[in-house]
């Protein structure tokens, strides 16, 4: 007997990838679209040496993060006044609404795994340019 697929485990492989609204490039990972989630996100990103993201919130989700590879500084806050330093096996939690920003200050890329409970990904991002130009 089959299981019907609303009931079934849906394998996502990471080969895809698309460019979200915070300027970093993500695998294709499970999401309402690719799998019918109703709660939760989860994404693979990898940020080159000296890149970072745009200033950003995610509205009403919060957000997990494990780092796989490499070494990213995440700076946060209203006025993205503080920061945390992450290496492989670090996990960071993000509340909902709160102001972020990483980079990856290492020479090395850095991988890390993004779960969030957005289904949807992208649609609860809103950008925060005012915010940019304060870090470093």
């Amino acid at each position: 007997m089959s299981p019907s697929s609303a009931r079934a485990c849906r394998l996502v492989r990471a080969t895809a990838s698309f460019d979200g609204r915070q300027g970093l490039t993500y695998a294709g990972g499970i999401t309402a679209q690719s799998v019918g989630a109703t709660g939760l996100s989860m994404h693979l990103v990898t940020i080159p040496p000296g890149a970072r993201a745009k200033a950003h919130l995610h509205e009403s989700h919060e957000t997990a993060i494990f780092v796989t590879a490499g070494t990213a500084r995440t700076w946060y806050g209203e006025r993205l006044e503080h920061h945390v330093d992450m290496g492989a096996g670090d996990m960071l939690y993000i509340p909902a609404g709160l102001p972020h920003l990483p980079i990856n200050i290492g020479s090395e890329p850095c991988t890390a795994v993004i779960a969030r409970t957005d289904a949807n990904e992208q649609e609860a991002v809103r950008l925060l340019p005012e915010l940019d130009a304060l870090v470093p």
